[in-house]
């Protein structure tokens, strides 16, 4: 075993998201209320805090109410507030239809809600903790579990740095670091790489439907301002999602620009859909082209989104640490909001670990009456009155499900006697190739539509080649001999970065993972059909490099 170098503090909290940083807020705040010092770090494998935040976003400012009463005279980046909302139905390439809002969810209004940064939000919120004592160490991934001999957590250790893609040291190798303490907090965000081996090893979603997930494309454009309304919300459903369930949005943000996305769920069969094109595609339909033509893009990024709510939401304390926000699967998908549930799981466990500590309780305990918490909050209340939504897009399709959805959600109050279920994995749904036509898809215009290459561009990518894969195959085998014969292997097509290629050089086919490619979305490691990739984090302050996304 390799001597490292340690540091023990009360609490460590992997992951400067929303909810990671709430938790560190939070727990100081009760801390310096019972003037009770505790010591608190924070790792964030991006270079930056915020480096790898992406997310729509609107946001409900309730629980940053709760947080800090005072954040408008703190500077919290909330500069936007909703002005209006808008719901088209696309029909067609070319065909709209508004929908009244009579006829839409209620949960998918946005009245007091604000346009903004997820990554801006965490820069402010990372700035909050520091003020309060949090350490705060970005460009440090979390890349193993340390455990006690009693078998709970007993912390993490950051990855190497210097290493070679040979596993040899190079010349800047810096071993990682051993962070011990009391209690441990993952906050990854969706598909955590720790999170995934927490939730296995500790069977945390015994008897819990599987997670399921969307992948989830940004971009900001800046575009002339006769085309801008500032605060201006616009969802869509519909095309070009014919054989896929999902929707797209498109928020009016200052100055004079537009987040606009698409959200595709990977629960689709058909193995020659790339989401990335349906993205690209999305943007030709004269109502978003309308409000883009003659901008100039900005930046882009996509992230994979957890979305099976409560009925995959796996039992959260585990012995030595607590699992939070979309580590576990927080997001309210009937809203289609995470940051504000993220951070009220964040702001539980602080409150969970806060009363433990403060009473004397053993260091590595289950804290299982954190699940007691959870289901005693206003959170468990807005996820629960959500569970049914996604099953029922599933189950009965855009159409029938909506309406499912706005009975429930409006004349039930997400209240309807009967939890519907869904409970095949994603991976799981992929059909073979064979029983699915190819899909066409136009070439890129480079006015409104792109390619992958130059748009992981825009992600800022920073990742050192001279490093191990972070991209690992179970059996290297596997692309070539399964998934390429019964899938036309499907890595090429659902990642929205060109990682993953099939190449041919004097007929001899070769599968190439172009790792450096890679923005952190994790898409991989959910839809690979034979479940054969394993995304692990590589080198800190690896992946892209996200401004205001």
């Amino acid at each position: 075993m390799m001597e490292r170098e340690s540091m023990e503090f009360d609490v460590v909290i992997v992951g400067a998201g929303p909810a990671g940083l709430a938790t560190a807020c939070r727990l100081l705040q009760i801390a310096k209320d019972a003037e009770t010092p505790l010591s608190v770090c924070v790792v964030e494998k991006g270079a930056e805090v915020g480096a790898h935040i992406m997310s729509g976003a609107v946001f409900e400012p309730t629980v940053l109410e709760e947080l800090f009463g005072d954040w408008k005279s703190l500077g919290a980046p909330l500069d936007t507030a909703v002005s209006s909302d808008e719901f088209l139905l696309l029909q067609s390439p070319t065909s709209a239809r508004e929908m009244p809002h009579s006829l839409i969810p209620k949960t998918m209004t946005n009245d007091g809600n604000y346009i903004i940064s997820a990554g801006n939000l965490c820069r402010w919120l990372a700035e909050q903790a520091e003020a309060l004592g949090a350490e705060v160490f970005p460009g440090f991934a979390a890349s193993e579990l340390l455990f006690n001999e009693d078998g709970s957590i007993k912390g993490i250790i950051t990855g190497d740095m210097g290493v070679a893609k040979d596993g040899t040291p190079k010349d800047s190798y810096m071993p990682g670091m051993e962070l011990l303490a009391k209690y441990t907090v993952f906050a990854e965000g969706c598909r955590g790489h720790l999170g995934k081996q927490l939730i296995q090893h500790f069977h945390l979603d015994n008897g819990k439907s599987p997670q399921h997930y969307a992948l989830g494309f940004k971009e900001i454009w800046q575009i002339p301002a006769a085309q801008h309304q500032l605060g201006k919300v616009m969802h869509t459903a519909g095309w070009p999602l014919t054989e896929a369930s999902g929707g797209g949005f498109l928020y009016h943000i200052a100055p004079n620009q537009v987040a606009v996305g698409l959200i595709v769920d990977l629960n689709y069969k058909n193995p020659h859909l790339s989401p990335f094109e349906e993205f690209q595609r999305y943007k030709t339909h004269p109502k978003i082209a309308a409000i883009l033509q003659q901008g100039q893009r900005l930046s882009y990024g996509a992230r994979a989104i957890a979305k099976g709510g409560l009925n995959s939401l796996p039992k959260m304390s585990f012995p030595g640490g607590l699992l939070i926000g979309c580590d576990a699967g927080t997001l309210n998908f009937a809203k289609i909001k995470g940051v504000h549930t993220a951070m009220k799981s964040g702001m539980l466990a602080a409150e969970t670990l806060a009363e433990a500590m403060f009473a004397g309780v053993e260091a590595g305990k289950d804290l299982d009456c954190f699940q007691t918490r959870i289901e005693q909050s206003s959170l468990y209340e807005e996820l629960y009155r959500a569970r049914n939504f996604g099953p029922a897009l599933h189950k009965f399709g855009t159409l029938l499900g909506g309406a499912f959805n706005f009975v429930e959600q409006n004349w039930f109050d997400g209240k309807f006697p009967l939890t519907l279920r869904d409970d095949k994995a994603d991976f799981a749904c992929l059909g073979k190739a064979c029983d699915y036509n190819k899909i066409s898809y136009p070439a890129p215009d480079n006015k409104l539509t792109f390619d992958r290459l130059s748009s992981i561009y825009l992600a800022n990518i920073a990742h050192d080649e001279d490093q191990p894969c972070h991209l690992q195959l179970g059996n290297r085998s596997v692309p070539l001999a399964v998934n390429l014969p019964l899938y036309d292997e499907p890595a090429q097509r659902y990642c929205p970065a060109g990682v993953y290629e099939v190449t041919e050089d004097a007929g001899e086919r070769r599968f190439v993972i172009n790792a450096q490619n890679c923005i952190h979305c994790k898409t991989c490691d959910i839809k690979d059909p034979s479940q054969n990739i394993n995304w692990v984090t590589p080198e800190g302050g690896s992946g892209p490099n996200y401004s205001g996304m």
